[in-house]
């Protein structure tokens, strides 16, 4: 059985830069080779992407609808972000706002559109904030419907201050963001096959119009 993983990577640097969350992204979603999922990662940085609450298009450039066309595919989503003042990037806030956006949409059975998706969050900074983005991002997921499994949150951080950040760092040789990345990926693999094999019933939780 495919399953189809999808990253949102929303560091604030286009793909064509070096990125201290797309490595930790890469760090997790290596787990997934070998093991059925089609894995996906979108620069958010490289879209036009409009604000709202919403799913649709915004204006005539806004790039969303076609991200929110994989986002409807797929089985897993992780919110990646790095931490700036403590928090997650605009970047991620404004991802998920659009993804609120299409919460009181439904899939095929009636219930809203995120049922028996699954979603985890990975954090990169050079500093403190990581338990706190992770809190925001899972809470945020869990509201709008998707399903969270136990530990599905990996970060990394450096020294508090000014310091260098996860590839100078060689934070992938940290022995708590490795056992926490193969966790995270080993859980949210197990719990999407779990949910295509066994969808979360439809009795009491069909939307009524």
């Amino acid at each position: 059985m495919t399953l189809k993983a999808l990253v949102l990577n929303c560091t604030l640097k286009k793909s064509s830069k070096k990125s201290n969350t797309f490595a930790l992204v890469e760090e997790v979603t290596t787990y997934f080779k070998g093991k059925d999922v089609e894995t996906e990662i979108l620069t958010l940085a490289d879209f036009k992407i409009g604000y709202g609450i919403t799913h649709e298009a915004v204006d005539a450039d806004d790039q969303w609808p076609e991200i929110y066309e994989k986002v409807k595919m797929a089985d897993i989503l992780i919110i990646a972000s790095p931490i700036w003042l403590g928090e997650q990037s605009s970047i991620a806030t404004k991802a998920i706002e659009r993804l609120y956006g299409g919460s009181s949409l439904t899939n095929n059975k009636g219930q809203y559109l995120y049922y028996n998706k699954v979603g985890g969050v990975i954090v990169t900074g050079n500093e403190d904030g990581a338990k706190h983005v992770s809190r925001s991002v899972i809470y945020a997921l869990s509201h709008i419907g998707f399903t969270i499994p136990p530990n599905v949150d990996t970060y990394w951080v450096g020294e508090a201050g000014p310091g260098p950040s996860f590839i100078e760092a060689k934070g992938e040789q940290n022995k708590f963001t490795r056992q926490h990345a193969k966790i995270m990926a080993y859980n949210l693999y197990h719990f999407a096959n779990l949910l295509k094999e066994q969808p979360i019933p439809v009795e009491g939780n069909v939307i009524e119009e």
